[in-house]
């Protein structure tokens, strides 16, 4: 019946005006999904069950990679076209006009837009005709069953009613004489019956007679009672004539009352006259339909089967609207080996063993909240199953092996669970909350999201020994767990409006940050990242609620690197709403999205700026100006200052220049860029500058983010300069006090010491999401850095000092005194140390360098030999700093632009007597760390000579993880990628062949994942540099046809 077609382009163009939301006509209203896995043959089998309301007779879903058995509407067979989108025949002509590296890219572009836009429409057409039969909503809950299994039930009923009423009844013999006897006894007791009938009505009469006479009596009486009672009528009457005045005033008021309930009544009425249009345009639709060998939206491995929610995937494992606007509740039964486990959305209402040889069994799961196609998600394989011991419906799973590592990773998830519930004062939206951890190769991305659900890959899990991971692996999978409350459970209404949700997801997981990892790290996360936006945030990919982007880029926006940009701008951006309105009202605004008694499972742009001005009190002048800058446009605001000090006037004048990150283009996203002119660069909102005086602290809130593209603002200072006695000017001086020998950092200095002020910060609180460059004199930042506790002002005071034109000793010793402070966030103390690094050169003697060496010295090495000592990593935030000083030491050059022969020699004495005996952590980081600082030397004529003893440091190194395999690949990895940073800076000096041989055995099939990774792309890259383009693309050809994993095709493909 179902005849596949070829696929026009006109046709597969998505419906974006209908209702349905890309549905083809028809809105899902529920979905039953009934499969049966069979793992040894990659081979899904059975049917789904979707309750559809479709305006006509003919209505379409997604549906893509499967074999369509059959259809069947309200119980009949239904005429069905399905046609695949993979078959387009339009895709050759685009290849064949490829002649080189460049068109080819141009083609692969062309066909990706193209697989994109197919994709958006749906491609399985079903026509019916209306059955008399409506299927009501308790028969469809209960009778999930095939209708084969219906039939044959049908025809047991009709086999037991034919064994009772088919056969007519038999008489005996003696029932027969019985009934012939009987009929002459009748006639004799039908004469007396007469008799007695006749004295009985004589009787009758007589009490008739009487009974009237009584009831004459009574209706006098009631007379009598009647005219009594209109004379007290009449009495009353007149206080009711009293009462009347005062009531039609009543009757007024319940007159219109009345009107408003007939209003609403009429409103019912046309509500109940929708409601019974959409039960007779309801229909069920039953599809039976196989999946052979399926690559796409569920991926086979061994024993192991799991499906991905990238972008319209779910249509590829099962039929359905695939489209985000579509959502319904899901019943979802699983049907695998006994061995096996299957994993699924909502809560599993009980487990079927079967009868069959070998025996199989069936997962049965309900998801009661409305969620789109996408957020289903499906993982099969031989799980162990790790309940959280907190008393949280929540279930963690991982392969066997990995079971100890899994208990160790999720010890702190109690921590985030009850954080968000708290926060938000609701609890879990799904029921139970289940994670799964997978090996890297067997899924596509490291994380994959569902409703109650998400798969991780398994290199996050990691034992008690592991340090580093630990601070990136919480956040992850804190975030995915506030994804479920925002994006899944409350989701976006338009694809303009996922920008928020992903926001606030990011928001709620900052805010366990905050809670559980330390305010410093919070902020400190919080300022890199409005760094990057501000770097980046240049064109309209970036814009966060941009129409031209969800049509044109097909929803591809929210991945990749500009995914990760809008996710940090989101943030920023709620953030700076929380600021303006404050932390409590922007907490009441969350916990009323969430709330389980909230009507509507969606959120808007325009709801949450409705919500901002009726709970968050801002104003409505405000909201119209911020969210069309910070929302629907893209760009940072970019602000330069610098001070002068009056010493007259005692005040500060603070020049502002404005500008934008984003850059006028008259290209494809002009639209959007086009909301950014030549003066017009202002947002909403006022900045503050906090000035640090003599006297103390006060803060100006005086710098409008809108105005003039120049502009001076004047700050009044509360603090005096002391008087300063004369002093005579020195011999050898010049006539106006100043010596020959004072540079000008020290003038300006001077004038700093001239002036009240101790340093001065520009938007401390980060108010708003802006790029900001602050002039002030060198000995202000070195005030700011050495007094200011507030880890952002520290890190700025840092990234300013390193890059001063004119370094002095000062600066380096202010540096040096940081690093040393063991009180300082150890996040700033390692920029602390890579700015000495960089300070380090022969105009300061190399003073930044031996600051590094001599600082590590001090806590590593053993002062009478002096040798390191054992490892020793139980102060975590000092192994941190050390673990950098290394990297640091190796990016020191000297005049020639080569390493130091001292930083060289360092580094090889530190490999040379690592000794981690005694130590309850591993070193594989850190040994890693120092592996790579090798990878960042230069060698110059005094160090090439080191440079052998480095190679047979790395080649044991080699031979030990391979012996004895550490955590993830983590030390090979390193090794292979140094190897290859050293063959291209000194090939003249070294066998790119010998390196290469050195290489090539860590592709083999037995090794870890992600050494094959590394080996496959290092040896590409290798191939690149050395021979040329084409010959790169032959060998990744190669190991492309090689590689049986996707996401190890993925990796390899991302090398070019």
């Amino acid at each position: 019946m179902a005849k596949a077609r070829k696929q026009k382009g006109e046709e597969q163009k998505p419906d974006g005006g209908g209702a349905a939301g890309g549905g083809g006509g028809a809105t899902v209203l529920h979905q039953k999904l009934c499969l049966s896995i069979d793992m040894e043959n990659r081979l899904i089998y059975g049917y789904t069950e979707i309750k559809v309301q479709a305006e006509n007779d003919t209505f379409a879903l997604h549906a893509d990679n499967m074999t369509i058995r059959n259809i069947l509407v309200d119980g009949q067979a239904a005429e069905f076209e399905y046609s695949p989108h993979w078959k387009n025949a339009g895709d050759q002509q685009n290849w064949s006009s490829v002649s080189c590296s460049k068109t080819a890219a141009d083609a692969a572009c062309s066909v990706y837009i193209s697989s994109l836009n197919s994709e958006a429409a749906p491609n399985l057409i079903i026509s019916s005709e209306r059955s008399s039969k409506l299927i009501t909503e308790p028969q469809y809950e209960e009778n999930g069953e095939n209708h084969e299994e219906n039939g044959e039930k049908h025809g047991e009923n009709g086999e037991k009613c034919e064994e009772n009423g088919g056969e007519p009844a038999q008489i005996s013999d003696d029932q027969a004489v019985n009934g012939c006897n009987s009929s002459a006894d009748k006639k004799e007791k039908e004469e007396e019956e007469e008799t007695e009938d006749n004295e009985k009505e004589e009787q009758q009469l007589m009490e008739t007679d009487e009974k009237e006479e009584e009831e004459e009596k009574k209706e006098k009486k009631k007379v009598e009672e009647e005219e009594e009672k209109e004379k007290e009528k009449e009495k009353e009457k007149e206080k009711v004539v009293e009462e009347e005045e005062k009531e039609k005033e009543k009757v007024k008021e319940r007159e219109k009352e009345n009107e408003n309930e007939e209003d609403n009544g009429n409103e019912k009425d046309k509500e109940n006259e929708i409601g019974i249009e959409k039960v007779k345009n309801t229909k069920l639709v039953h599809i039976d339909y196989i999946l052979e060998k399926a690559e796409t939206g569920v991926h086979f491995i061994g024993n192991i089967l799991h499906s991905n929610n990238q972008i319209r995937r779910a249509h590829c494992w099962f039929p359905c609207i695939d489209s985000a606007t579509q959502r319904c509740p899901f019943d979802l039964e699983f049907t695998v080996s006994k061995n096996l486990v299957a994993v699924s959305n909502g809560d599993l209402l009980y487990q079927v063993l079967s009868k069959e040889d070998p025996p199989r069994k069936t997962y049965v799961y309900k998801l009661s909240t409305p969620v789109s196609a996408q957020w289903i998600s499906l993982v099969v394989g031989p799980f162990e199953v790790l309940p959280d011991r907190n008393g949280i419906s929540v279930s963690h799973m991982c392969l066997s092996q990995n079971l100890s590592k899994l208990e160790n990773t999720i010890s702190f998830f109690h921590s985030a669970y009850s954080c968000y519930e708290d926060y938000l004062a609701a609890p879990f939206p799904f029921g139970i909350y289940k994670q799964v951890f997978l090996p890297p190769e067997m899924i596509v991305s490291p994380t994959s999201l569902g409703a109650s659900t998400c798969i991780f890959n398994s290199d996050v899990l990691h034992d008690e020994k592991i340090i580093d991971p630990i601070i990136d692996t919480r956040i992850k999978v804190a975030y995915s767990l506030a994804r479920q409350w925002f994006g899944i459970y409350t989701s976006a209404e338009e694809p303009n409006d996922e920008w928020l949700l992903d926001g606030l997801a990011g928001f709620l997981t900052e805010h366990f940050v905050k809670r559980y990892l330390g305010n410093n790290e919070a902020r400190y996360r919080r300022f890199k990242a409005n760094c990057i936006v501000c770097e980046f945030d240049v064109s309209g990919a970036t814009a966060l609620s941009s129409p031209s982007a969800s049509s044109d880029l097909f929803g591809t926006q929210t991945i990749g690197s500009y995914g990760k940009i809008r996710s940090l701008k989101a943030v920023s951006v709620l953030q700076m709403l929380e600021k303006q309105m404050g932390p409590d009202s922007f907490r009441k605004i969350l916990q009323m999205i969430v709330a389980p008694t909230r009507a509507s499972r969606t959120l808007s742009t325009k709801e949450f700026r409705h919500l901002a001005n009726k709970v968050g009190n801002l104003e409505r002048p405000f909201l119209k100006e911020f969210f069309p800058k910070w929302v629907e446009s893209c760009g940072c605001p970019v602000m330069r200052l610098g001070i002068s000090y009056s010493k007259r006037r005692n005040l500060v004048e603070l020049a502002v220049s404005r500008g934008c990150t984003a850059k006028v283009d008259p290209g494809p996203d002009s639209r959007t860029n086009g909301d950014i002119r030549e003066g017009d660069t202002g947002w909403p909102g006022m900045m503050s500058v906090r000035v640090h005086e003599t006297d103390g602290v006060y803060d100006h809130p005086i710098v409008p983010m809108a105005g003039e593209a120049l502009q001076v603002v004047e700050i009044q200072c509360h603090s005096k300069v002391a008087a300063k006695r004369f002093q005579k000017t020195k011999k050898g001086s010049k006539p106006d006090g100043s010596d020959e020998n004072i540079d000008a950092s020290n003038q300006e200095n001077r004038a700093s010491m001239d002036a009240p002020l101790l340093w001065i910060r520009v938007d401390p609180e980060m108010e708003y999401l802006t790029e900001i460059h602050f002039h002030q004199p060198v000995q202000m930042w070195i005030n700011q850095l050495e007094k200011d506790k507030d880890v952002i002002s520290q890190s700025q005071a840092i990234a300013v000092l390193e890059k001063s034109p004119q370094l002095s000793f000062a600066v380096i010793n202010a540096l040096n005194n940081f690093l040393n402070d063991t009180k300082a966030f150890w996040r700033v103390r390692v920029e602390a140390a890579y700015a000495l690094a960089v300070t380090a050169s022969e105009d300061t003697e190399l003073t930044g360098l031996l600051h590094l060496v001599k600082f590590y010295k001090s806590r590593r090495f053993d002062a009478d030999i002096g040798l390191p000592r054992p490892n020793d990593f139980h102060d975590i935030p000092e192994y941190f700093v050390l673990e950098a000083i290394p990297h640091a030491v190796a990016l020191v050059r000297s005049a020639d632009k080569s390493s130091p022969k001292e930083a060289i020699e360092f580094i090889l004495q530190l490999l040379k007597y690592n000794d981690n005996n005694g130590n309850v952590y591993s070193d594989v980081y850190w040994l890693s760390a120092m592996v790579q600082a090798i990878g960042e030397l230069e060698f110059g004529q005094q160090g090439v000579g080191l440079l052998s003893s480095l190679l047979k440091r790395i080649d044991r190194l080699l031979q030990f993880d391979n012996f004895m395999p550490g955590y993830n690949g983590i030390l090979t990895v390193s090794c292979i990628r140094t190897l290859a940073r050293i063959a291209q800076r000194v090939s003249s000096s070294i066998c790119l062949d010998r390196i290469c041989e050195l290489i090539a055995p860590f592709r083999n099939i037995d090794k870890p994942w992600k050494v094959r990774m590394e080996a496959s792309r290092v040896l590409i890259d290798l191939e690149f540099h050395h021979k040329g383009l084409d010959s790169a693309l032959l060998l990744f050809l190669k190991y492309a046809n090689e590689e049986r994993s996707l996401r190890g095709l993925v990796k390899i493909a991302m090398v070019l």
